[in-house]
């Protein structure tokens, strides 16, 4: 994947066997090209030249979006999201689990803190309770959607909210736990949608619209917000 120029645009392309080409803007800002293998160079650079208003107008958005990041530091009284909702760290000693959810406040272990490693502990905790949840969700939907997918997963996938793979296996980023339910079920039905078209088409977003019709403003909240939600 190499980047490449088109006038004041800088590019990534990743070619796999899919029949059409889609851009994309990815949390971190980069345009990302997904080509198929045999389209040609010259092909994928008409393309992004084709869509440079928009490309700017997406990117001018993920700027505006991430001025909401918010550094967040391991101490008593700090604010994390779960599903929404912010609860306030409280550190305590003699906890058997490096991090509980437990009377409105989240119990980080003194001595995971102490040694840096509270961030691993919100990781695993997002996993272990994205896999349960998450999953859920998947078969709830999958029907209403009308397909069935391969293998659920939640897991780092850096700058990618969630991906779907041409066999139907859904990943999505620990990170989702942080959203409210109703954008968490987005994701998931945006991504149960990609096992019928693995686009941004308009046949995809008329699949999304049929089980979120209000998937817009589900779309829009996470443009606003997802850069808060980070550890």
């Amino acid at each position: 994947m190499k980047p490449s120029p088109v006038e004041d645009l800088i590019y990534e392309v990743v070619r796999s066997r899919r029949s059409t080409a889609d851009i994309i803007v990815e949390r971190d800002g980069r345009v990302v090209v997904r080509a198929p293998i045999r389209l040609s160079d010259s092909r994928v650079r008409d393309l992004v030249q084709a869509k440079r208003l928009w490309i700017h107008k997406t990117l001018a958005e993920w700027r505006e979006g991430n001025a909401t990041r918010i550094q967040r530091e391991f101490r008593n009284g700090e604010g994390f999201l779960y599903l929404g909702r912010s609860y306030r760290l409280l550190l305590v000693a003699g906890q058997d689990e490096p991090l509980q959810l437990k009377n409105g406040r989240f119990c980080l272990a003194r001595d995971w803190a102490a040694s840096g490693q509270g961030p691993e502990a919100f990781r695993q905790f997002y996993v272990q309770r994205g896999r349960e949840r998450i999953r859920s969700r998947v078969i709830h939907f999958a029907p209403k959607v009308g397909v069935h997918p391969g293998r659920v997963d939640v897991r780092e996938l850096r700058h990618r909210w969630a991906s779907c793979s041409p066999k139907g296996n859904l990943a999505f980023h620990w990170r989702c736990m942080m959203a409210p339910p109703s954008v968490l079920d987005y994701i998931v039905v945006h991504e149960l949608c990609h096992i019928h078209h693995l686009n941004h088409s308009d046949a995809f977003w008329n699949e999304v619209d049929k089980v979120c019709p209000n998937y817009r403003e589900k779309k829009e909240w996470l443009r606003r917000h997802g850069a808060s939600m980070d550890l």
